[in-house]
Protein backbone atom coordinates (compact mmCIF):
# COMPACT_ATOMS: atom_id res chain seq x y z
CA UNK A 1 0.00 0.00 0.00
CA UNK A 2 2.35 2.84 -1.58
CA UNK A 3 2.25 5.45 -4.25
CA UNK A 4 4.83 5.29 -6.72
CA UNK A 5 6.43 8.77 -7.20
CA UNK A 6 4.85 10.31 -10.50
CA UNK A 7 7.63 10.59 -13.88
CA UNK A 8 7.95 14.22 -13.70
CA UNK A 9 11.01 15.45 -14.52
CA UNK A 10 12.44 18.62 -12.04
CA UNK A 11 13.54 20.51 -15.63
CA UNK A 12 10.19 22.28 -16.88
CA UNK A 13 12.48 22.78 -20.38
CA UNK A 14 15.66 23.49 -21.60
CA UNK A 15 16.34 26.90 -23.45
CA UNK A 16 17.51 26.10 -26.98
CA UNK A 17 20.93 25.73 -28.55
CA UNK A 18 22.46 26.37 -25.49
CA UNK A 19 20.64 23.02 -23.22
CA UNK A 20 20.33 25.06 -19.88
CA UNK A 21 17.46 23.31 -17.89
CA UNK A 22 15.21 25.64 -16.73
CA UNK A 23 13.55 23.99 -13.19
CA UNK A 24 10.88 23.90 -11.86
CA UNK A 25 11.71 25.17 -8.51
CA UNK A 26 13.28 28.44 -10.27
CA UNK A 27 9.66 29.00 -11.95
CA UNK A 28 8.20 28.78 -8.64
CA UNK A 29 9.96 31.36 -7.23
CA UNK A 30 9.36 33.40 -10.22
CA UNK A 31 5.56 32.86 -10.45
CA UNK A 32 5.12 33.22 -6.63
CA UNK A 33 7.17 37.33 -6.75
CA UNK A 34 5.50 37.75 -9.67
CA UNK A 35 1.78 36.95 -8.72
CA UNK A 36 2.34 38.69 -5.49
CA UNK A 37 3.84 42.18 -7.14
CA UNK A 38 0.63 42.14 -8.56
CA UNK A 39 -1.53 41.69 -5.99
CA UNK A 40 0.18 43.97 -3.69
CA UNK A 41 0.02 46.84 -6.70
CA UNK A 42 -3.78 45.93 -6.44
CA UNK A 43 -4.05 46.66 -2.91
CA UNK A 44 -2.21 49.98 -2.90
CA UNK A 45 -4.63 50.77 -5.53
CA UNK A 46 -7.77 50.77 -3.28
CA UNK A 47 -6.81 53.39 0.04
CA UNK A 48 -10.50 51.96 1.53
CA UNK A 49 -8.80 48.62 2.28
CA UNK A 50 -6.48 50.50 4.52
CA UNK A 51 -8.88 52.88 5.91
CA UNK A 52 -7.80 56.03 5.14
CA UNK A 53 -5.01 55.80 2.46
CA UNK A 54 -2.50 53.00 1.36
CA UNK A 55 0.95 53.02 2.87
CA UNK A 56 2.55 53.59 -0.36
CA UNK A 57 2.01 54.43 -4.03
CA UNK A 58 1.77 51.65 -6.74
CA UNK A 59 4.20 52.44 -8.78
CA UNK A 60 6.52 52.30 -5.50
CA UNK A 61 5.79 48.08 -5.40
CA UNK A 62 8.23 47.33 -8.56
CA UNK A 63 10.99 49.06 -7.04
CA UNK A 64 10.36 47.17 -3.72
CA UNK A 65 10.02 44.37 -5.98
CA UNK A 66 13.74 44.31 -6.61
CA UNK A 67 14.59 44.50 -2.88
CA UNK A 68 12.44 41.74 -1.98
CA UNK A 69 13.85 39.59 -4.91
CA UNK A 70 17.52 40.19 -3.32
CA UNK A 71 16.35 39.05 -0.17
CA UNK A 72 14.62 36.30 -0.70
CA UNK A 73 17.88 35.09 -2.83
CA UNK A 74 20.50 36.11 -0.23
CA UNK A 75 19.11 35.63 2.90
CA UNK A 76 17.54 32.38 1.61
CA UNK A 77 20.90 31.01 0.63
CA UNK A 78 22.87 32.73 3.38
CA UNK A 79 20.39 31.67 6.28
CA UNK A 80 21.05 27.72 4.54
CA UNK A 81 24.46 28.17 5.21
CA UNK A 82 24.36 29.62 8.41
CA UNK A 83 21.67 27.41 10.08
CA UNK A 84 22.00 23.92 8.03
CA UNK A 85 25.45 23.16 6.89
CA UNK A 86 28.08 25.64 8.03
CA UNK A 87 31.38 23.39 8.29
CA UNK A 88 30.54 22.39 4.44
CA UNK A 89 30.34 25.65 3.47
CA UNK A 90 33.87 27.36 5.86
CA UNK A 91 35.93 24.14 3.61
CA UNK A 92 34.63 25.40 0.29
CA UNK A 93 33.77 28.80 0.45
CA UNK A 94 32.76 29.21 -3.48
CA UNK A 95 30.36 26.83 -2.99
CA UNK A 96 28.35 29.78 -1.22
CA UNK A 97 27.63 31.52 -4.84
CA UNK A 98 26.60 28.26 -6.06
CA UNK A 99 22.87 28.26 -5.70
CA UNK A 100 21.90 26.31 -8.61
CA UNK A 101 23.27 23.24 -7.14
CA UNK A 102 20.07 23.64 -4.18
CA UNK A 103 20.22 25.07 -0.94
CA UNK A 104 18.10 27.64 0.29
CA UNK A 105 16.31 28.06 3.82
CA UNK A 106 12.86 29.33 4.21
CA UNK A 107 13.89 31.32 7.41
CA UNK A 108 16.52 32.66 6.22
CA UNK A 109 14.76 34.23 3.24
CA UNK A 110 12.23 35.31 5.55
CA UNK A 111 14.34 37.44 7.41
CA UNK A 112 16.13 38.87 4.16
CA UNK A 113 13.03 40.50 3.18
CA UNK A 114 12.10 41.23 6.40
CA UNK A 115 15.75 43.24 6.36
CA UNK A 116 14.90 44.35 2.22
CA UNK A 117 11.51 45.40 3.32
CA UNK A 118 12.29 47.11 6.10
CA UNK A 119 15.65 49.21 4.68
CA UNK A 120 13.57 50.06 1.39
CA UNK A 121 10.35 51.98 4.20
CA UNK A 122 12.87 53.12 5.85
CA UNK A 123 14.45 55.23 3.18
CA UNK A 124 10.93 56.07 1.73
CA UNK A 125 9.58 57.08 4.38
CA UNK A 126 6.97 54.34 4.62
CA UNK A 127 5.05 52.62 7.67
CA UNK A 128 6.76 48.89 7.97
CA UNK A 129 3.57 46.56 9.45
CA UNK A 130 1.31 47.92 6.73
CA UNK A 131 3.93 46.48 4.03
CA UNK A 132 4.22 43.48 5.98
CA UNK A 133 0.77 42.93 6.17
CA UNK A 134 0.48 42.84 2.25
CA UNK A 135 3.94 40.77 1.94
CA UNK A 136 1.44 38.08 4.69
CA UNK A 137 -1.26 38.44 2.41
CA UNK A 138 0.32 36.92 -0.60
CA UNK A 139 3.59 34.52 0.73
CA UNK A 140 0.93 31.94 1.20
CA UNK A 141 1.01 31.12 -2.86
CA UNK A 142 5.03 31.46 -3.11
CA UNK A 143 5.01 28.68 -0.07
CA UNK A 144 2.37 26.49 -1.85
CA UNK A 145 4.50 26.61 -5.64
CA UNK A 146 6.98 26.29 -3.50
CA UNK A 147 6.40 23.32 -1.83
CA UNK A 148 4.86 21.58 -5.05
CA UNK A 149 8.47 22.32 -6.50
CA UNK A 150 9.84 20.64 -3.84
CA UNK A 151 7.79 17.69 -4.03
CA UNK A 152 8.69 17.19 -7.87
CA UNK A 153 12.42 17.97 -7.52
CA UNK A 154 12.56 15.52 -5.27
CA UNK A 155 13.53 16.76 -1.87
CA UNK A 156 12.76 17.26 1.72
CA UNK A 157 10.86 13.99 1.56
CA UNK A 158 9.28 13.13 4.71
CA UNK A 159 10.20 10.19 7.20
CA UNK A 160 9.37 6.69 6.43
CA UNK A 161 5.53 5.09 6.93
CA UNK A 162 3.20 2.55 6.23
CA UNK A 163 0.33 5.07 5.28
CA UNK A 164 -1.56 3.86 2.07
CA UNK A 165 -0.72 6.86 0.67
CA UNK A 166 3.15 6.70 1.44
CA UNK A 167 5.30 7.51 -1.77
CA UNK A 168 8.02 5.76 -3.23
CA UNK A 169 10.61 8.72 -3.46
CA UNK A 170 13.35 7.66 -6.31
CA UNK A 171 15.85 5.13 -4.76
CA UNK A 172 19.03 7.74 -4.46
CA UNK A 173 17.08 10.05 -2.75
CA UNK A 174 15.07 8.24 -0.50
CA UNK A 175 17.98 6.12 1.34
CA UNK A 176 17.19 2.99 1.57
CA UNK A 177 15.51 2.12 4.20
CA UNK A 178 16.27 -1.47 5.39
CA UNK A 179 13.33 -3.71 7.22
CA UNK A 180 10.79 -0.99 7.47
CA UNK A 181 7.50 -2.18 6.70
CA UNK A 182 6.59 -0.11 3.72
CA UNK A 183 9.71 -1.26 2.00
CA UNK A 184 9.37 -1.83 -1.41
CA UNK A 185 11.65 -2.37 -4.32
CA UNK A 186 14.87 -1.85 -1.69
CA UNK A 187 13.48 1.82 -1.08
CA UNK A 188 10.78 2.19 1.30
CA UNK A 189 7.79 4.80 1.41
CA UNK A 190 7.89 7.61 2.81
CA UNK A 191 5.49 10.84 3.83
CA UNK A 192 4.56 13.26 1.17
CA UNK A 193 5.73 16.19 3.74
CA UNK A 194 5.89 18.62 0.93
CA UNK A 195 2.29 18.53 0.16
CA UNK A 196 1.62 18.52 3.87
CA UNK A 197 3.37 21.24 4.00
CA UNK A 198 1.69 23.17 0.35
CA UNK A 199 -1.71 22.51 2.39
CA UNK A 200 -0.84 24.38 5.36
CA UNK A 201 1.64 26.71 4.41
CA UNK A 202 0.25 27.52 1.59
CA UNK A 203 -3.68 26.85 1.29
CA UNK A 204 -5.26 26.85 4.79
CA UNK A 205 -2.93 29.63 6.05
CA UNK A 206 -3.81 32.09 2.65
CA UNK A 207 -7.57 30.95 3.23
CA UNK A 208 -7.01 32.25 6.74
CA UNK A 209 -5.36 35.39 5.66
CA UNK A 210 -7.62 35.72 2.99
CA UNK A 211 -10.79 35.64 5.13
CA UNK A 212 -9.44 38.49 8.22
CA UNK A 213 -8.64 40.48 4.83
CA UNK A 214 -12.23 39.96 3.82
CA UNK A 215 -13.00 41.36 7.43
CA UNK A 216 -10.87 44.33 6.99
CA UNK A 217 -8.21 43.19 8.60
CA UNK A 218 -5.76 46.17 6.73
CA UNK A 219 -6.98 48.41 8.58
CA UNK A 220 -5.20 46.91 11.90
CA UNK A 221 -1.44 47.36 11.22
CA UNK A 222 0.34 44.38 12.20
CA UNK A 223 -2.33 41.40 12.27
CA UNK A 224 -2.03 39.96 9.20
CA UNK A 225 1.42 39.58 9.46
CA UNK A 226 1.20 38.21 13.11
CA UNK A 227 -1.40 35.22 11.90
CA UNK A 228 0.87 34.77 9.03
CA UNK A 229 4.35 34.69 11.58
CA UNK A 230 1.96 32.04 14.12
CA UNK A 231 0.07 29.97 11.08
CA UNK A 232 3.57 29.28 9.41
CA UNK A 233 5.50 28.80 12.62
CA UNK A 234 2.91 26.33 13.61
CA UNK A 235 2.13 24.62 10.44
CA UNK A 236 6.29 24.02 10.11
CA UNK A 237 6.66 22.46 13.73
CA UNK A 238 3.98 20.11 12.94
CA UNK A 239 4.60 19.32 9.61
CA UNK A 240 8.36 18.52 10.97
CA UNK A 241 7.35 15.41 13.02
CA UNK A 242 6.81 13.46 9.38
CA UNK A 243 9.60 15.09 7.68
CA UNK A 244 13.14 13.76 7.59
CA UNK A 245 15.39 15.42 9.69
CA UNK A 246 18.66 16.87 7.82
CA UNK A 247 21.07 14.26 7.53
CA UNK A 248 24.08 16.69 7.90
CA UNK A 249 23.10 16.48 11.71
CA UNK A 250 23.34 12.86 12.23
CA UNK A 251 25.71 11.46 14.42
CA UNK A 252 26.41 8.32 16.13
CA UNK A 253 24.56 9.28 19.19
CA UNK A 254 21.81 11.53 17.11
CA UNK A 255 21.29 8.66 13.89
CA UNK A 256 18.04 10.80 12.82
CA UNK A 257 19.94 14.12 12.82
CA UNK A 258 17.78 16.32 15.00
CA UNK A 259 19.82 20.19 15.69
CA UNK A 260 18.72 19.97 19.53
CA UNK A 261 17.61 18.13 22.17
CA UNK A 262 15.03 19.41 24.94
CA UNK A 263 15.55 16.77 27.84
CA UNK A 264 14.31 13.11 25.19
CA UNK A 265 12.47 15.22 22.93
CA UNK A 266 14.67 16.15 19.55
CA UNK A 267 14.29 19.02 18.39
CA UNK A 268 14.75 19.98 14.53
CA UNK A 269 16.51 22.93 13.01
CA UNK A 270 13.00 24.13 11.35
CA UNK A 271 11.05 23.28 14.74
CA UNK A 272 13.49 25.81 16.62
CA UNK A 273 13.75 28.35 13.82
CA UNK A 274 10.36 28.37 14.04
CA UNK A 275 9.40 29.44 17.76
CA UNK A 276 10.95 33.30 17.55
CA UNK A 277 8.21 32.88 14.49
CA UNK A 278 5.21 32.23 16.54
CA UNK A 279 6.86 34.48 19.53
CA UNK A 280 6.81 37.62 17.36
CA UNK A 281 3.57 37.08 15.77
CA UNK A 282 1.72 36.68 18.96
CA UNK A 283 3.21 40.26 19.85
CA UNK A 284 2.25 41.59 16.81
CA UNK A 285 -1.42 40.47 17.37
CA UNK A 286 -1.53 41.50 20.84
CA UNK A 287 0.08 44.95 18.88
CA UNK A 288 -2.67 45.12 17.02
CA UNK A 289 -5.62 44.45 18.56
CA UNK A 290 -4.11 46.67 21.56
CA UNK A 291 -3.79 49.89 18.76
CA UNK A 292 -7.23 49.03 17.64
CA UNK A 293 -8.84 49.12 21.26
CA UNK A 294 -7.86 52.79 21.54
Amino acid sequence: MALPFPEISPDAFEIPFVDWPIRWYALAYIAGLLAGWRIVVALMRRPKLWGKRAPMAPEAVEDLLTWVILGVILGGRLGFVLFYDPGTYLEDPLAIVRVWEGGMSFHGGFAGVVIAGLAFCHRRGIAPLPVGDAFALVAPIGLFLGRLANFIKPELWGRPTDMPWGVIFPVDAAQICNGWAGQVDDSCARHPSQLYEAGLEGLLLGAILWWLFARGALRKPGLLMGVFLIGYGLARAFVELFRQPDAQFATDVNPMGYAFFLGDLGITMGQALSVPMILLGGALILYARMRGAK
